[in-house]
């Protein structure tokens, strides 16, 4: 008997769902698909070939629901899905329309900041005096 309420309990302990991402970590997340989705001229560099914004969008999309509720912030997003390939770790990068490559992360994390400052700069216009 205490062998079987012991097997209940950690079968019941690895059933708990992960905690799920809080709304203000997923509003980021959507905005940075969504400056992905967006770009105009741009390619999306994956694994050394070329997908245009909306591809580039639903492969991020898909790695995020895949990685489920592990994923907890914006910033985890970035660094665990949008970063590099899970199969063959080669970096993402971004051609602009003007020729220029940047790294995903450097784009993501530099959006981010916008996303954060833009943020702040209207919760503090909104508040009272």
């Amino acid at each position: 008997m205490k062998l079987y309420f012991a097997f209940t309990i950690l079968v019941l302990g690895f059933a708990v769902p992960a905690q799920a991402r809080d709304s203000l970590e997923q509003a980021k997340i959507e905005f940075l698909i969504s400056s992905i989705d967006n770009m105009r001229g741009a390619v999306f560099i994956r694994n050394g070939k070329p997908y245009d914004a909306k591809k580039a969008a639903e492969h991020l999309r898909g790695k995020l629901d895949y990685a489920g509720e592990r994923i907890k912030t914006a910033n985890q997003f970035i660094d665990e899905c949008a970063t590099a390939s899970w199969l063959s770790k080669r970096r993402y990068s971004i051609r602009f329309s003007d020729g220029h490559i940047q790294d995903s992360s450097a784009y993501l994390h530099t959006r981010l900041k916008e996303y954060d400052s833009l943020k702040a700069s209207h919760q503090h216009k909104s508040s009272p005096d």
